[in-house]
This record gives C-alpha cells, structure tokens and sequence, in this order.
C-alpha cells in the first residue's frame, strides 16, 4: 500500500503501521536489528522512554546487539527511563557494548575510566580505559582517536592534582601513566583527521606548522587546515538527528 505522507491520517496509519511491523519483528522473528528499530521508535515517535529501555536492554542481554547496550548505557547514564543515572550501570552495558564491536561503546567505556572532576564516580583506571579508546579508534571512531591525540599531547599524569597545564615547565619531574609523545599524538590525530575529526585535522595542520611529532611542512599544514575547515562546513549543515541512525555506521 502506498501512503501519502502529505495527508495527517495517512501519515498516523503509516506510523502506527511501522510500530507493529517493529513488534513483529522484534517479538516473533527475534530479530535484533529489528528489535533495536522498535527501541528507536519507541522513543523517537511515541516518547516511551521506560518501554524503550527495556527493549534495548532485552536486545543487548538476550539477543547481544551491540549498539542497544550502547543505548542502554547512554539511557543509565542519564537516568532516562530510569529514577536517576546509574554512572557504574552504564559502564556495565558499555564494556558489554564494546566486547560486542560496537565501538561508541569503546568509547564512552574509556572516557568514563580515564575521566577526572569534582562529579566523578568511577574509579579512574587508565590502563584499562586506553585500552578501550584505543580498541575504539581501531575501528575508526574518530573521537576516540582524537582523545587519544589528547592524551599523549599533554601527558596522563599519575596524580591529576600534581599537574599544572598552564606551566608545562613544572610538570617535568611528575610521575606520569602516559608520558607525553607527539609522534604518537601526531598518528592519533591523522587518524582522527582520516575518519572525519575536524579537530584532528586541525591538530595535524597545527602539528605540521611547528614541527611537533611531525617534519615541519607549511603545503600539509595549510592542506590540512582546509580539510578542517571543509569538515566545518559539512558539519553545521548536517546537525539534525535522524531517526534510524542507530543502525547506520
């Protein structure tokens, strides 16, 4: 049947339509990428956000779809569909994520055990969150690469309190868990330039123009510079979220 999706009846039936064809799907062929098209439109369409996470959740336990532990995680994060977040669930279900290739699941999982603040609850361990955002980064997410860049750039100081960023000169003598290397710095922000980063690139023409971890080249500094701002461009016309991006790569 085909719909006019210019006239408001029409476009109900086709929604609702959608919703079941989801269900069934989900439900009774047990198909995950199905199953996490009808967590997707649980939220985006009829904002059920409890219905929702419980069939991302179901989908990444019983069914180990990557990308709903990923949501599932984000939803912990949050608190959505949830009394409150969950910092120490959501890690859970992003490991999980990960382990199942997912990524943005690699990510969040390292952000979290590398962060440092006030508002912090996770245990910061290093060595296991660089090994996730370096999985991440495998795999060509490019924010991963571009925290990597970050890391190796200023340094992973053993105790954060002892470190100074406005006085490089004072943080020689510290005691660091990555030691800073801008060549590694420069191969992570190549990396993160490759796959679309447009601070990576930034990072790379910078890199190029004094000579940090790199042969200093003013024709690649400027060839990157444009890369950064053409990927500047492209991103401030392409911010809308659309729906089903969840399975897109």
């Amino acid at each position: 049947m085909a719909y006019d999706l210019k006239q408001e009846d029409e476009v109900k039936e086709y929604i609702e339509n959608l919703g079941i064809e989801y269900r069934f799907g989900c439900f009774k062929e047990k198909k995950p990428e199905v199953c996490h098209l009808l967590g997707d439109y649980l939220e985006a369409i009829k904002k059920d956000f409890d219905k929702a996470a419980k069939v991302f959740k179901s989908n990444c336990v019983d069914y180990k779809f990557g990308k709903s532990c990923l949501k599932y995680g984000n939803y912990c994060l949050v608190g959505r569909g949830k009394e409150k977040g969950d910092p120490a669930e959501a890690l859970t279900y992003f490991e999980k994520g990960c382990e199942l290739g997912e990524p943005t699941a690699c990510l969040h999982a390292g952000m979290m055990l590398t962060a440092t603040g006030p508002n912090v609850s996770i245990k910061r361990d290093v060595p296991k969150g660089y090994n996730y955002l370096k999985k991440s980064c495998d795999q060509n997410d490019d924010m991963a690469c571009h925290y990597l860049c970050g890391m190796y750039i200023s340094g992973v100081p053993k105790n954060v309190a002892e470190f100074n960023p406005h006085n490089p000169a004072k943080n020689k003598n510290i005691e660091y868990l990555i030691k800073p290397d801008m060549k590694q710095a420069f191969e992570f922000a190549k990396k993160a330039c490759e796959n679309g980063n447009m601070y990576g690139c930034a990072n790379v023409s910078m890199m190029y123009k004094k000579g940090d971890g790199v042969e200093q080249n003013a024709d690649e500094s400027k060839r990157f510079f444009q890369i950064a701002q053409e990927l500047q461009k492209v991103h401030e016309t392409t911010k809308e979220l659309k729906f089903q991006q969840g399975l897109e790569k």
